[in-house]
């Protein structure tokens, strides 16, 4: 059989639409808005309205939206669920306990050192400062004194650890805002910190430093001068770091006026920490109600007024450069108690005696409180943790209000949760 030619086909130009097609596309969108305006179960009899119908104008609805619980930007296993109108957040509500793992009631059943573990747990990014919170408990509900070398060398311990925490909120705080630099150099810096806990007590991540009474083991030949090197260094890195985040126009344009919140309002939400000075409130447990050797050190409570994601930003920045004056100092002094102890007098099995006892430290998230009753036992009856980053993400539907999606990863990031410590 002889080939037989297809049928012409009329074609308009390339990015033409042709009247066809144009008809078919507002069939669909006015069948569409029809079904929206009166749904599916309710048909018009009459069919959809006419296309010069003001009633099927485009309109904007409000939308519910889930972020998380496996969001990059929650930090973890946060889910937020927002009601969005276009890209404005009309409201939120957080969702927690995905990583619930009962801290608390087990804090019950193991005695006194074999709960410090748990407690590197709880807040994984800054397990000195928990060591710290939980031992100074339950050394008051037992009336145990720490020697003073014990004292400087968790000291030295929890501020470095800030210094840690801080870079990987850095670091990834700049992911959230498009700063994929400053998450290599920070954890590049934050590499130096490990290597020294591993000296130290031979971990790296959930460090059990921490013992009643003091600490487990004393600082190694050497690591004191490492230890300042590394802090020369760091300021260094620090001051490079600070231009490339600080002067960066994408940064401040996306930080700026984000997120505000009043010290008045800030108090009365019970914010703590970072989120409690940024916004001018001059507060640190620290200096507030001094414990350990603190009262004998000089440094600065950083404050900002803002009280927006850019001066909680500042607030991390400048912290860093005090805790390196910190640990300075004590390096200064230790040469100075050489054969002290480091642990206090505390008996092989450990126990506490009737009572109830509180203590709260600052941590790099904000105050961070043990409350513990003893029960003439080897191990708490109770202990209750007051955790900051529980206390300060209660507030982020009133930050986050009125925003735009953008500015709510920014605004989460600057809070600085950490789960573990939410969900405990």
């Amino acid at each position: 059989m002889p080939e037989t030619e297809a049928p012409a086909v009329a074609r308009a130009p390339t990015g033409v639409l042709t009247e066809q097609q144009i008809e078919a596309a507002r069939i669909i969108s006015e069948r569409a808005l029809w079904l929206r305006d009166v749904g599916p179960t309710a048909p018009r009899e009459d069919g959809p309205p006419p296309a010069d119908d003001d009633s099927v104008a485009l309109k904007t609805e409000e939308l519910v939206l889930n972020m998380g619980p496996q969001h990059p930007s929650t930090h973890g296993v946060l889910r937020l669920l927002l009601r969005i109108e276009g890209e404005v957040v009309k409201d939120l509500v957080p969702d927690l306990g995905f990583l619930h793992s009962s801290f608390e009631k087990v804090f019950e059943n193991r005695n006194f050192q074999q709960g410090i573990a748990y407690t590197d747990r709880m807040d994984y990014l800054a397990a000195m400062t928990n060591n710290e919170c939980y031992c100074r408990s339950a050394e008051r509900l037992m009336g145990v004194e720490v020697p003073p070398r014990g004292d400087y060398l968790r000291c030295i311990a929890s501020e470095m650890g800030r210094i840690a925490s801080h870079l990987v909120w850095v670091g990834t705080f700049g992911l959230d805002v498009g700063a994929l630099s400053a998450f290599l150099y920070c954890f590049r810096e934050r590499e130096f910190i490990l290597n020294l806990f591993e000296a130290l007590c031979g971990a790296r991540l959930t460090y059990n430093y921490m013992r009643v009474g003091g600490v487990a083991f004393d600082l190694p030949e050497g690591w004191s001068e490492q230890c300042l090197q590394f802090l020369d260094y760091f300021l260094d890195r620090l001051h490079e770091l600070d231009e490339l985040l600080t002067g960066n126009e994408i940064l401040l344009r996306r930080t700026e006026g984000i997120g505000t919140i009043g010290g008045e309002d800030a108090i009365n939400w019970g914010l703590s920490g970072p989120m409690l000075r940024g916004s001018g409130v001059d507060y640190d447990v620290r200096r507030s109600d001094p414990y350990g050797i603190y009262p004998e050190l000089e440094f600065d409570v950083i404050t900002e007024a803002g009280g927006d994601v850019l001066s909680r930003f500042f607030v991390r920045m400048r912290e860093m450069r005090e805790s390196v004056k910190i640990v300075r100092q004590c390096l200064a002094k230790l040469p100075d108690m050489p054969d002290e102890p480091i642990v206090g007098k505390v008996g092989k099995v450990i126990r506490a005696k009737k009572g109830e006892a509180y203590s709260h430290i600052e941590s790099p998230r904000g105050d961070l409180g043990c409350y513990m009753i003893g029960n003439n036992s080897d191990r708490p009856y109770r202990a209750k943790w007051r955790a900051p980053s529980f206390n300060n993400l209660q507030v982020i539907p009133e930050i986050a209000r009125g925003y735009l999606i953008a500015d709510l990863v920014a605004t989460l990031g600057s809070v600085d949760i950490v789960l573990g410590e939410v969900d405990r």
